[in-house]
């Protein structure tokens, strides 16, 4: 745990739908800026998981800027489906992770798989791990999940990524369909974040 409060920190993403969540996790009295502040690409995420992502950006950010750094890998995960796409969630997006593509994937390989599975309740999750370092020191890291099931259609032009298709336990509405303030308080992130912040 670091001696002192942390004044200025590092988010370790240049997805602005990430930034913006997490953002409004953080306390007002920390200042925040992003890779792209500094001209910062994303590292190589060559990790087996998401935890080992996650600490690839959060050391490879801090050591670039000097300042401690908190990184967030996450994905969906779906059962039929082995699990996929996982620690490849953006990459089913192609090269410039167009969601709207990955979103069409999920469904190709879903109807690939079952073609009666819009009838069925298909478990998925998503899983999210933040991690904080500074330099090559690790901090913390902790992993969030949230379960659910795979909408038949995309639905609701709220959150980013696979937010669209992702209806979590208990709710009738996907991600995308919910006002902001209601899935912060019920998504992976915020479920990784509350363990995680007492490290700030």
């Amino acid at each position: 745990m670091l001696k002192k409060k942390i004044k200025k920190l590092l988010i370790g993403t240049n997805n602005k739908g990430k930034l913006r969540e997490i953002r409004d996790l953080l306390p007002e009295y920390i200042k925040i800026v992003s890779p792209s502040y500094y001209n910062l690409k994303s590292p190589h995420e060559n990790g087996k998981t998401f935890k080992d992502n996650s600490l690839i950006k959060s050391k490879y950010f801090s050591r670039k800027t000097n300042l401690v750094c908190l990184a967030d890998d996450s994905g969906l995960e779906i059962d039929v489906l082995n699990k996929k796409p996982g620690i490849y969630s953006a990459r089913w997006g192609g090269r410039k992770s167009d969601f709207n593509k990955a979103i069409k994937r999920v469904y190709r390989e879903l109807n690939k798989k079952d073609k009666n599975w819009k009838n069925k309740k298909i478990k998925a999750r998503f899983i999210c791990a933040l991690s904080i370092c500074y330099l090559d020191k690790k901090i913390a890291c902790t992993i969030g999940k949230v379960e659910g099931h795979i909408s038949e259609k995309p639905k609701g032009k709220n959150g980013f990524g696979y937010d669209p298709i992702f209806i979590p336990k208990n709710k009738t509405k996907t991600f995308g369909e919910m006002k902001p303030s209601l899935k912060y308080r019920l998504d992976h992130r915020y479920k990784a974040f509350m363990k995680i912040k007492k490290f700030l």
